[in-house]
């Protein structure tokens, strides 16, 4: 393998790694401003803790269950597309090899090697694994490690629930005179350090998405709240 391919390699890798991290703190996020918007709009109406647990349990297992649902078939799309795309490639490769070695020059060539230094490690590269070494160049793909649709629904079933579970702890277990104070408190830290860890995976600026995620759950429970309250005003 040549340096350029190696470093491609753990170049991918590092991505993928951090494409998966930054979908565990989106999907604690979910969690958090959903299951927290639920349970606060249920304390406008009632202080009962039976219902404010059911509420928040139903929420947190309604919305895992739809984020675990939602990524595997997104995902299950994407292993599909990549499988029938490797396909593809097999059969061009058994059909035209010259062709897809001059191709595979090219793309090397166009990544900054040489004329003479892409053709080398292009049939060194066949030689070894044709189709693994199309995959990774003209692809993008690693045909060893596709996308998991269930390890993709199950982190996403879990991080929902993780951040679900911190507005949901913190409004049933105070006294009921705290128990507002404390889920904003607690909701807004959580969604400060979620917009924090987003940004700088994203390598954006992180007093601007802090800002803006505590911003969106501060309105997300204060409409809630205020339905709540009607709803309780209203006798509803």
């Amino acid at each position: 393998m040549t340096e350029s391919t190696h470093d491609e390699a753990h170049a991918g890798a590092l991505g993928e790694r951090l494409n998966w991290l930054r979908a565990a703190v989106l999907g604690a996020n979910d969690g958090i401003v959903s299951t927290a918007g639920l349970v606060v709009g249920v304390a406008g109406a009632t202080d009962d803790r039976p219902a404010l647990i059911t509420a928040g349990l139903a929420g947190l297992l309604a919305g895992s269950m739809s984020m675990a649902a939602g990524e595997y078939v997104s995902v299950s799309t994407q292993r599909d597309s990549e499988k029938a795309a490797l396909a593809q490639e097999k059969r061009e490769l058994r059909e035209r090899p010259e062709a897809e070695l001059a191709e595979l020059t090219e793309l090397l060539e166009r990544r900054g090697l040489s004329r003479d230094v892409a053709g080398n490690a292009a049939v060194q590269l066949t030689e070894r694994d044709a189709l693994k070494a199309h995959a990774r160049v003209e692809l993008g793909i690693d045909p060893d490690t596709l996308t998991n649709p269930w390890h993709a629904a199950w982190a996403s079933f879990l991080a929902f629930t993780a951040g679900a579970l911190l507005p949901l702890l913190a409004m049933v277990l105070p006294p009921a005179g705290l128990r507002l104070a404390v889920t904003v408190a607690s909701v807004l830290a959580a969604l400060a350090l979620t917009g924090w860890s987003s940004a700088c995976l994203g390598g954006a600026a992180p007093a601007r998405a802090v800002l803006r995620n505590m911003a969106g759950g501060a309105l997300a429970m204060g409409v809630t709240y205020a339905a709540g309250s009607l709803l309780d005003v209203a006798g509803v």
